[in-house]
């Protein structure tokens, strides 16, 4: 069966409360697509994998997740991934406020 893009990981995004997530948290909805960008020079992880909603930072991938996504994005697949927002829960605490799902597309 073909599908068009592969699960690979799901989580709540790292550091949302410190971020400007809460200016744009009324736009995200589930299926919302996001992007990342890696942050080699992050003075505190140089695996970081930031989160944005179009140009709105929320956050990072989880530090104990992001080695993988970091290192294929420094060898230049980032494109091969694909963020999505998988649920919404305004009255959690912020770090539990979006939870996304991590998927590889399928390029065959």
């Amino acid at each position: 069966m073909y599908e068009p893009s592969r699960h690979m990981d799901t989580y709540c995004i790292a550091g949302f409360q410190h971020w400007d997530g809460a200016l744009v948290l009324g736009k995200l909805e589930p299926g919302t697509e996001l992007r990342i960008a890696p942050e080699p020079e992050n003075p505190y992880d140089p695996e970081a994998v930031a989160i944005y909603f179009k140009q709105t930072k929320l956050g990072y991938i989880p530090a104990s997740e992001n080695a993988v996504v970091s290192l294929m994005c420094q060898y230049g697949h980032a494109g091969a991934f694909e963020l999505r927002v998988l649920q919404v829960d305004r009255e959690a605490a912020p770090w539990h406020q979006v939870r996304v799902g991590l998927f590889v597309k399928d390029a065959r």
